[in-house]
């Protein structure tokens, strides 16, 4: 048996890549080059989540980690600085867009255009009123929640069913059932009753007291280390990041979060991914 990643070992093999797809599929869909294949893409329209190849281990080197970006509570202060590190990098993420914030003002109005124009970044459901910040009393009614998910979907017009429950991590897949405050459970059982797949995290780059993102990217890719080496992935080789637009208003933390990306692309152990490509997820839901 061969020792991969941080001395884990698996027995899985590589198999059909070639059949499943082209060499140029398997790299649009990593999000992880850049070249005249890139250039055309960035051409053209914001690809619909739907039309996002699915793929699964085989497709990806098993000596390697699929690590999927994703971003909180756009569009808001920070998401045009977030934008510019992932054009920067080249890399791919998903924005959980609060449906009011995409109407504030103008400015969130500007930004909700070039998230929706930029083929680096895909769009997903994170609610309408972000439950008015008010978690417990939201979540004591399932069937308002999900009026605020529909809400949210038929005003920013999302073509799919990813969402994610504003100040909670909850799943809820056929396979993945997590909900981390049991009082929530009714209405996450209602969203995926609707239709809903919804993907908490795995790991958080939490803020400090004045909302700028708290430690350093150094400490942050120890982490990352550790829930893989561990296998405390909600599904093994799979890592949900998350973080929030309005954390990187301040050089600090948007330098951090550019080293952050750019030493995991120079490490070579991972490849990054739009939460559209998660194991299982487009599974219509049992």
């Amino acid at each position: 048996m061969r020792k991969i990643f941080a001395g884990k070992s698996k027995n899985m093999t590589f198999l059909g890549m070639v059949v499943l797809m082209s060499a140029t599929s398997v790299l649009l869909n990593s999000c992880n080059f850049k070249n005249e294949v890139n250039d055309q893409v960035n051409s053209q329209e914001h690809p619909a989540a739907e039309n996002v190849v699915t793929t699964d281990d085989e497709s990806v080197d098993p000596d390697k980690r699929v690590i999927y970006l994703t971003f909180d509570d756009g569009p808001n202060q920070g998401t045009e600085n977030l934008l510019k590190i992932l054009d920067k990098r080249n890399v791919c993420a998903t924005a959980f867009l609060v449906g009011k914030h995409a109407y504030g003002s103008n400015r969130q109005k500007k930004d909700f255009e070039l998230l929706k124009q930029s083929p680096l970044i895909e769009l997903a459901n994170h609610s309408f009123t972000h439950a008015h910040n008010k978690y417990t009393d939201f979540y004591k009614n399932a069937n308002s929640v999900v009026r605020d998910f529909d809400i949210a979907k038929d005003s920013l017009k999302l073509r799919d069913m990813i969402a994610r429950t504003p100040g909670r991590n909850i799943w809820r897949l056929n396979n993945i059932n997590v909900t981390d405050i049991k009082s929530s459970t009714a209405a996450a059982d209602g969203l995926k009753r609707a239709g809903y797949k919804v993907i908490g995290w795995d790991l958080e780059w939490r803020p400090s007291q004045k909302m700028t993102l708290k430690g350093s990217h150094e400490a942050m890719l120890k982490k990352v280390d550790s829930i893989f080496l561990n296998d405390l992935e909600k599904t093994s080789r799979h890592l949900v990041f998350l973080t929030h637009d309005q954390y990187l208003r301040d050089t600090d933390s948007i330098n951090e979060l550019d080293l952050f990306i750019e030493k995991l692309q120079k490490s070579n152990k991972f490849v990054f991914r739009k939460i559209s490509q998660y194991p299982k997820i487009n599974e219509v839901l049992n």
